[in-house]
């Protein structure tokens, strides 16, 4: 029995341990309402983004009759489907255009210390990423699940120009962006 306790204190440890490794920010929060014969039933989705600012990031939408459940389980869809976004000096290697829905998102690498100018469910991915130079523009709808999804997807679109050139069988200095050159190969 003494045994047991054990290994589920570890557990717990270990959970905490996952919890505070990644920053949750909780994007969107809407209430939705069904009609059914005995008045309305109302329920809560919430978008969250969660990520380690070291490059990995997840979005998570959590659907419950209450406020903290929907954030719960939106947090842990989130933790589910972690993505790892190329860096490249804090910002991205290069444009991106990306579509979700009628929301559709294009992203630009910023030189250092231009800082995130995006708006409010871009800033919260690109952040949570750990990116703090970038450029972007919101050109299609401004519902903001697809702007956080349209944006995910232009993460997911992103390529290390280092991966790219083993898989082509080229020199990376002629495949790195042109202001990373400079830096790097003088």
């Amino acid at each position: 029995m003494a045994r047991k306790e054990r290994k589920g204190k570890e557990r717990e440890k270990e959970r905490e341990e996952r919890r505070d490794e990644f920053e949750e920010r909780v994007v969107h929060l809407a209430r939705t309402a069904k009609v059914v014969k005995g008045g309305r039933r109302f329920a809560f989705r919430a978008v969250v983004v969660v990520g380690d600012k070291q490059g990995r990031v997840g979005i998570g939408i959590g659907k419950a009759r209450e406020v903290p459940d929907a954030i719960r389980k939106a947090s842990d869809r989130a933790k589910k489907h972690l993505i790892t976004v190329p860096r490249l000096n804090g910002t991205i290697p290069h444009t991106v255009q990306a579509r979700f829905g009628a929301g559709e998102v294009l992203l630009k690498p910023a030189s250092p210390g231009t800082g995130v100018i995006a708006g409010g469910g871009v800033r919260a991915v690109v952040e949570a990423a750990g990116i703090s130079d970038i450029l972007s523009k919101s050109l299609g709808s401004s519902n903001i699940l697809n702007v956080v999804q349209a944006t995910f997807a232009a993460l997911q679109e992103l390529q290390d120009y280092r991966q790219t050139a083993v898989q082509r069988g080229v020199d990376p200095k002629h495949l790195a962006p042109f202001w990373h050159k400079e830096e790097s190969y003088g």
